[in-house]
């Protein structure tokens, strides 16, 4: 085939002209020429001074899963990020939304194009026909409007990947509070079984008893329904461990049939205390209101973008190429200019909605501020006021036992009754369970606290950053002047 000729000799001023006329054009439309966008000011968040509770002290970032000392749980957690399905899910969302964004500035470049044709036809003679070309086509950026568009693209690329983000961060959690769960349910099971045992052995002491005749059938049978019912309350406790153990499983990214922990308990971990640091700090920390941000972003450019509809577009197309029956060098350069007249209200309409979206985001974006507010108050308050719960479930733990060994030796000796022998029985595995439900919510708590607080962020990065401070509210977007 034939290859790409320039033009001819006589032709290659005007020639000159058309392509320089373009490569203004292209320049101009880099340059972004006048853009319609309106002036970004990020909206004043209702941030508080410091939290009602605790110490203003910086948050720490990081895997804050490895605070509470488990190694199974630094194995799980690690697991699930890089094998829960759903976040694959989310990880290919983004590229979908970075593909978007480039198919969206593709459009401020030129396109160009290669052909060719052959023809031959035996009506009027055998003369073969050959054609090579090549082609741009440029719509000229002068308002900025696929500038906007771009850039309005690329915004909602970055809330797909902060909405990743927060996605990496509630999994995390998920994925300790379930193994947690898991644990606890696993150490109400030892008790139910361990208060199940004792209360056997009082019955066969109680059987026998019976027979020497120091002690009514009704007494027997009132034993025999304390030690059923600690029985029973075995295989409802096993059916939550198994549903969580496989809500676990499938966490991590495995079948929940074979999946299994090893044998641990909540004894074995320790309590962080996480610290919340300033309000302030959420703006950065938590993906979320990042991810809010980044959406009224978007929406500010897409005023932009409806607001230059109004004006003219001006395309460029250029074409120059070798034709063998028009004896030699073709070329033709065709310039459009499209000024929209009458549509109905469609472009008002559309710039209305832009712009009436743009507050609804400002709205949005200040409510995802004060409910992680809320989200952090009411974390510290569940870590504070469920510390001091399990501190005094201990205590009535311990005050049970007593109790109840002390009921058992009295017992035994004659010296007290059996109604008090079976009353502190029940005690004592009401107050053992109750502190194990305890113990658990309290970890949850602190778990929630790192989520709330935004999870693994790079706590190092952000200290090297300025301080975030508020801002003027952002502006109504309704007004039609641009910025030159």
């Amino acid at each position: 085939m034939p290859a790409v000729a320039l033009p001819s000799a006589a032709s290659a001023p005007c020639y000159r002209r058309c392509t320089s006329a373009v490569l203004l054009a292209f320049a101009m439309g880099l340059s972004g020429g006048c853009s319609l966008v309106p002036t970004w000011h990020q909206p004043d968040p209702p941030v508080a001074a410091a939290f009602s509770i605790g110490p203003a002290s910086a948050a720490k970032g990081g895997a804050w899963w490895e605070e509470f000392h488990s190694a199974e749980l630094n194995r799980l957690v690690q697991q699930g990020l890089s094998g829960n399905f759903n976040l694959a899910a989310a990880r290919s969302r983004i590229d979908e939304a970075r593909a978007t964004a480039q198919i969206n500035g593709a459009l401020q470049y030129p396109a160009l194009s290669l052909g060719g044709n052959f023809q031959r036809e035996n009506n009027y003679g055998v003369t073969p026909k050959r054609s090579v070309f090549a082609e741009a086509t440029y719509e000229v950026d002068f308002w900025g409007k696929q500038r906007a568009a771009s850039d309005s693209a690329e915004a909602l690329a970055n809330a797909s990947a902060l909405d990743a983000q927060t996605l990496r961060i509630t999994l995390g959690a998920t994925i300790a509070d379930t193994y947690f769960q898991v644990l606890s349910l696993e150490e109400r099971l030892r008790l139910a079984k361990s208060i199940a045992d004792d209360a056997q052995q009082v019955l066969d002491l109680v059987q026998v008893q019976a027979q020497l005749g120091r002690v009514s059938e009704l007494e027997v049978q009132q034993q025999r329904n304390a030690t059923q019912t600690f029985q029973a309350a075995m295989p409802p406790l096993r059916q939550l461990r198994d549903q969580a153990l496989y809500q676990l499983a499938v966490l991590v990214g495995q079948p929940p049939q074979g999946f299994h922990l090893e044998d641990a308990g909540l004894g074995d971990l320790r309590m962080p205390a996480p610290s919340a640091g300033l309000p302030i700090g959420l703006l950065r920390q938590r993906p979320d209101i990042q991810a809010a941000e980044a959406r009224l972003r978007s929406a500010n450019f897409d005023v932009g973008v409806a607001r230059a509809s109004f004006l003219p577009d001006l395309s460029i197309d250029l074409l120059g190429g070798i034709d063998t029956l028009a004896g030699g060098q073709v070329w033709s350069a065709i310039g459009t200019l499209t000024q929209p007249v009458f549509n109905g209200g469609q472009l008002k309409g559309q710039l209305h909605f832009d712009q009436a979206h743009v507050q609804e985001l400002t709205a949005s974006y200040r409510e995802s501020v004060i409910e992680a507010l809320q989200d952090v108050e009411t974390q510290l308050s569940a870590s504070r006021e469920l510390g001091e719960a399990a501190r005094l479930n201990q205590q009535a733990v311990e005050s049970a036992r007593n109790s109840a060994r002390l009921a058992q030796v009295r017992y035994r000796a004659g010296s007290t009754d059996f109604q008090t022998l079976l009353i502190v029985e029940r005690t004592q595995y009401q107050a053992e369970d109750s502190l194990l439900q305890v113990q658990l919510l309290h970890l949850q708590a602190a778990v929630g606290l790192f989520r709330a607080l935004g999870g693994d962020f790079d706590a190092r990065a952000l200290a090297s950053n300025a301080a975030v401070a508020p801002n003027p509210p952002l502006p109504a977007a309704t007004s039609e002047k641009a910025t030159q």
